[in-house]
């Protein structure tokens, strides 16, 4: 999809906005509840910065477990719920908050690129 594109389907009342579904690690769902993810969301820091939009958050789900091959259909379905852009929270792809980056991050990414194609745009990390 095009920045044009993106930016006709998203416009409400001169306000633009983009819809994100959350993608996190089930491994690190019982040390982080996703503050820092929602507040660097809602301050627009790191992955956010410079975005002009308003960010209407559409769901947050795990990857469903090692290796993460649920994360394709939990995505599949944030986006049939309305989000235009898949972000993968960084305790997959950057390890917060224990330092391990998941071992299939990539797998991941790949396997939700080839499922859903040029339908979303995918953002590889939240802070």
């Amino acid at each position: 999809m095009t920045m044009k594109e993106y930016v006709n389907k998203n416009t409400r009342k001169d306000v633009l906005f983009m819809k994100i579904g959350l993608i996190r690690c089930r491994q690190t769902e019982d040390m982080c509840p996703g503050t820092m993810d929602f507040k660097i969301i809602r301050e627009k820091k790191y992955a956010f910065d410079g975005i002009k939009e308003e960010i209407e958050i559409i769901g947050m789900v795990s990857c469903g477990g090692c290796p993460g091959k649920k994360a394709v259909t939990r995505a599949e379905e944030m986006v049939k719920r309305g989000a235009d852009i898949i972000v993968l929270a960084s305790c997959i792809t950057r390890g917060n908050p224990i330092g391990f980056p998941c071992p299939h991050a990539k797998q991941i990414k790949a396997a939700i690129e080839n499922k859903l194609g040029n339908k979303i745009r995918i953002i590889d990390y939240t802070h």
